[in-house]
């Protein structure tokens, strides 16, 4: 199993001057320090407007700092918004290839679409017809990555003519592909694709099994139609994450974050938000009342926790479930709500030193079994994707010239 931490960038109110910035070069620095200990990947979303619960709007520059400040962890948009009103897909293929290049072939591509009316209102996106967009501007940015030049498109949602879309990035053919999943219906239309699911749920063992089941089990059927030039086969899963060798430590630092990230996820889609205005961690704690000591005291005295809040031996007990429900990486959801950056660094430090080790063992024996099982399946996968066809020399189009003759000011500069 392999796992990766996630930046979502929250910062509850009330703000003061420089915390947005603290947030961002701490989270950098947990990055770098997830990177020195071989966590293998970060993963950044995306998001707009959505005070409070995502300060996350340009992950392309996030990402960046963070291919330049690190090594060999991979790089993640979880998720790039690839709706056409977000990000031009030309714009998209040009920055994943720039990012590419940066990291070294350390990047992976989620593509997503967005959810709440701030986000899509904000761009006026018809939210019937989001998921569409997003799979349209999906294999054509594949496409720009991939081909030489680019042939151009006609589509329901954008048009482009013929370009070459530069750089071309450094993995062959494309960064792998991903989706951003929250239910067993996305988890169906990621495995149709080809892509990875980016499972953003939080869900238990028995459930994780169940999606498992279902992706997998498209994979190796008909149904697979790969979306890119590839076909990234892999499952991960969100989960919580904070760990001490205290197991009432451990639930006291993150329980309150974590489930503010809970209430926050409701809050954007079932209560009414004034932009600029809101007061999300306010009303987080009168919903809450006085529960978090209850909450800590009745989990400190359970055998093992479920969420990925506990000790190092409860940490070992819940990734085991998902490992054997066919879960191939989980993501650890350390920053959220308040939780303290020494916390998490202290929290990415100990599993690092006693749990990861164990799990990384088996990583490359489970790998080249799957790689073996899958590879007929993937190959018809790929037979049965309708290519976009390369463009012989003769068929690009010229462009024409703006003028007969440029004009060059050739006036020397002054002495």
């Amino acid at each position: 199993m392999k796992f990766g931490v996630f930046y979502e960038l929250q910062l509850p109110k009330p703000w003061k001057p420089g915390d947005e910035a603290r947030l961002f070069h701490e989270a950098l620095d947990q990055l770098v320090l997830a990177d020195q200990l071989s966590y293998d990947y970060a993963w950044e979303v995306e998001h707009h407007f959505l005070d409070e619960y995502s300060h996350s709007s340009a992950p392309e520059v996030f990402l960046a700092a963070a291919a330049a400040k690190t090594s060999r962890i991979r790089i993640g948009h979880g998720i790039r918004q690839v709706i056409p009103n977000y990000n031009h897909p030309a714009r998209t293929a040009e920055g994943l290839a720039t990012l590419d290049i940066i990291s070294n072939g350390r990047v992976e591509f989620g593509i997503g679409e967005g959810a709440t009316r701030l986000e899509l209102g904000g761009f006026n996106i018809p939210a019937r017809e989001k998921r569409a967009m997003a799979i349209e501007a999906g294999e054509q940015i594949a496409n720009m990555m991939a081909l030489d030049p680019y042939p151009g498109y006609e589509g329901k949602y954008f048009s482009m003519p013929c370009r070459n879309v530069l750089p071309k990035p450094v993995q062959d053919p494309h960064p792998p592909m991903w989706m951003a999943c929250t239910n067993r219906d996305t988890i169906k239309v990621a495995a149709s694709l080809g892509l990875g699911a980016l499972a953003f749920s939080f869900v238990d063992p028995k459930e994780a099994e169940i999606w498992s089941e279902i992706y997998y089990g498209i994979i190796k059927s008909e149904q697979c139609v790969p979306l890119g030039h590839s076909v990234n086969a892999n499952i991960a899963m969100v989960s919580n994450f904070s760990v001490h060798h205290d197991r009432a430590e451990a639930i006291r630092r993150g329980h309150e974050g974590f489930e503010f990230f809970g209430y926050a996820l409701n809050a954007l889609v079932a209560h009414d938000t004034v932009p600029g205005r809101t007061d999300m961690w306010g009303d987080y704690l009168k919903a809450r009342g006085n529960r978090t000591q209850e909450v800590i005291d009745a989990a400190a005295r359970a055998d093992a926790i479920a969420t990925g809040i506990g000790t190092p031996d409860d940490m070992r007990a819940h990734l085991k479930a998902f490992q054997n429900a066919g879960v191939d990486q989980v993501i650890f959801m350390q920053q959220a709500g308040r939780n303290r950056h020494e916390h998490i660094c202290e929290s990415l430090e100990l599993f690092a030193a006693e749990v990861m080790p164990e799990f990384k063992a088996e990583v490359a024996g489970r790998e080249e079994r799957k790689a073996r099982e899958l590879a007929p399946y993937i190959e018809a996968a790929l037979k049965r994707k309708n290519w976009m066809k390369p463009l012989a020399d003769d068929e690009i189009p010229v462009v024409k010239a703006s003028v007969a003759k440029a004009q060059v000011n050739q006036t020397a500069p002054a002495e």
